[in-house]
């Protein structure tokens, strides 16, 4: 029997909401063995002061099996 954890994150990329999720699993990644997915909850943009996107940030739960 398996036990997964699961922690929220949140990243951001000036490319795409894709990239915003690939970055921050690649970051979690560095720490943690074992990731099976990701959630994402929340997406958000950044904007600049003409109204262009400037960033992509996403808020997801990250699961990851337990040793």
């Amino acid at each position: 029997m398996s036990v997964v954890k699961v922690i929220e994150i949140i990243s951001e990329s000036p490319d795409s909401v894709e990239d915003a999720v690939q970055e921050g699993l690649d970051r979690a990644a560095r720490t943690l063995d074992g990731i099976k997915g990701a959630w994402i909850s929340e997406t958000k943009v950044i904007t600049g002061s003409d109204g262009k996107i400037t960033a992509w940030r996403v808020c997801m739960r990250v699961s990851f099996e337990l040793d």
